[in-house]
């Protein structure tokens, strides 16, 4: 499942992220999300999320 829906996410759940850093390269981070930062339904380029280890970026995958 992709994350661009802010529903499909919530704190606890694990994710793949991109940081900003590593947009260009696409090397993705895995962690569980702590909270969301995007208020809006929907993001193109994906939700953005803070995981629990203080980590910032848009989420590209959602494991369950």
């Amino acid at each position: 499942m992709n994350g661009q829906n802010r529903k499909d996410i919530y704190p606890g759940l694990e994710v793949d992220i991109i940081l900003k850093k590593d947009q260009r390269s696409g090397v993705r981070t895995r962690g569980i999300v702590q909270a969301l930062l995007t208020s809006a339904a929907f993001h193109s380029r994906g939700i953005k999320v803070r995981l629990e280890d203080g980590q910032v970026g848009r989420v590209v995958e959602i494991f369950n």
